[in-house]
């Protein structure tokens, strides 16, 4: 049995983290707040003020900017099965998703491997199958522009 709970984390000033939570090799920014029952892996960069809410799972390869929120239960992908199944450890054909200040992440949401820009709304329930290249409202499956903000 192993048990990670905050491991090897660099974090800034004024960061909780609520257990039971897994975080480990990645940077937190100042403020940051993560929930219980998170997994933040390695090399995962999280901006200042951002709050990830309970359940949320941000694997490797992913980059999140400063005064984020994302919801209960939201779930990034970085392997997107190009293989017809899992890499297995083939982390080359993982892939990176960058997500921009300012960006709200509905519940439940899955963000697959895309460029978020700042400023932009994601329903809850939503998928990001496409890079998010203009500010505004975003929901459904796959998720579509639905307003500016």
């Amino acid at each position: 049995m192993r048990s990670v709970a905050v491991v090897n984390a660099t974090c800034g000033s004024g960061v909780v983290i609520v257990q039971p939570s897994n975080v480990y090799g990645c940077e937190l920014g100042d403020g940051v707040f993560v929930g219980p029952f998170v997994e933040v892996q390695k090399d995962v960069r999280i901006g200042a003020r951002t709050r990830v809410q309970s359940h949320a799972f941000i694997c490797e390869l992913v980059s999140i900017g400063a005064d984020c929120f994302v919801g209960h239960g939201v779930m990034f992908v970085n392997d997107l099965f190009e293989k017809g199944g899992p890499a297995r450890g083939d982390k080359a054909l993982w892939r990176s998703t960058f997500v921009g200040d300012r960006v709200s992440i509905g519940s439940n949401a899955t963000i697959l491997p895309v460029s978020i820009c700042d400023d932009v709304v994601i329903g809850a329930g939503a998928v990001v199958t496409k890079s998010i290249t203009e500010p505004g409202v975003y929901a459904g499956n796959p998720a579509r522009k639905l307003r500016d903000l």
